[in-house]
């Protein structure tokens, strides 16, 4: 098996912090050697770059989550700019638009996204993006600031949504809800989308998998992710192991396995 690269792992989440050790030995087992950990607020910076800093394969992002919108201040994105200039992390994010949960203001989600994205632009960084409900807008403010280039993660819009985001040059992160038989709009994308756009994550410990469900999500189940994309395209798990790692390892320029 081609060594696996999971493009979206909450690791240093505190679901894991009684048996984070056992879930990295895991995943190595299962093949996924290399995991890209986004960051979600400021407050978890300090600790995701440590984590990263101790262990191999492990590579940190940083960003400011549109959920986490209340923890959030102006002079964050100032640290943060400071930060991505001393560490040099493999992407700008978790960062996007989520217009499904009520509460959250919109103008000050697109504040804190575009400036992300013009860090990103500025640093020659890809961007990690969280988006529901708001891949339309998402995909304006990259015609808006581009060039740019990234990842929509979890992605879940339509087939007309997913091709304005690979014609811009974006990739698609393909996590859990793909193994489950009722998504058929998204495993009719996957089966036939450009490989070369293609993802695999697990967004652990979130979004369990078919099989698992009410239970927490790690790394080692990206296999069954994997499992399900050669299903659907009808080709073998090595080729896309092999192809989609070499997407994540150009995206993020991770250096050799």
């Amino acid at each position: 098996m081609v060594a696996l690269v999971d493009s979206h792992s909450h690791l240093d989440a505190d679901a894991f912090d009684a048996d984070r050790a056992a879930v990295i030995e895991r995943a190595h087992r299962a093949g996924v050697t290399r995991q890209i950990l986004p960051a979600v607020a400021a407050s978890n910076w300090n600790a995701l770059r440590d984590l990263c800093a101790a262990q191999a394969g492990l590579f940190p992002a940083y960003g400011l989550h549109p959920m986490y919108l209340a923890e959030h201040r102006v002079d964050h994105l100032d640290r943060l700019d400071e930060l991505i200039r001393s560490e040099r992390p493999c992407a700008v994010g978790e960062c996007g638009l989520d217009f499904h949960v009520e509460g959250l203001d919109r103008d000050a989600q697109l504040r804190f996204f575009n400036r992300q994205l013009e860090l990103a632009r500025e640093h020659d960084l890809p961007v990690i993006v969280h988006a529901r409900r708001a891949f339309d807008e998402v995909a304006a403010c990259f015609r808006k600031l581009g060039p740019l280039r990234g990842v929509v993660h979890s992605f879940s819009g339509s087939e007309q949504q997913a091709e304005a985001f690979w014609k811009l040059g974006f990739s698609l992160g393909i996590s859990g809800p793909v193994t489950y038989p009722r998504a058929q709009r998204l495993r009719g994308i996957v089966a036939r989308m450009p490989l070369e756009y293609l993802l695999l994550e697990t967004d652990s410990p979130d979004q369990p998998l078919h099989g698992h469900q009410g239970q927490r999500n790690e790394p080692a189940l990206l296999v069954e992710v994997l499992r399900a994309v050669a299903g659907l395209r009808g080709e073998s798990e090595d080729q896309i192991a092999s192809i989609t790692s070499d997407n994540a390892r150009r995206l993020f320029r991770l250096p050799p396995p």
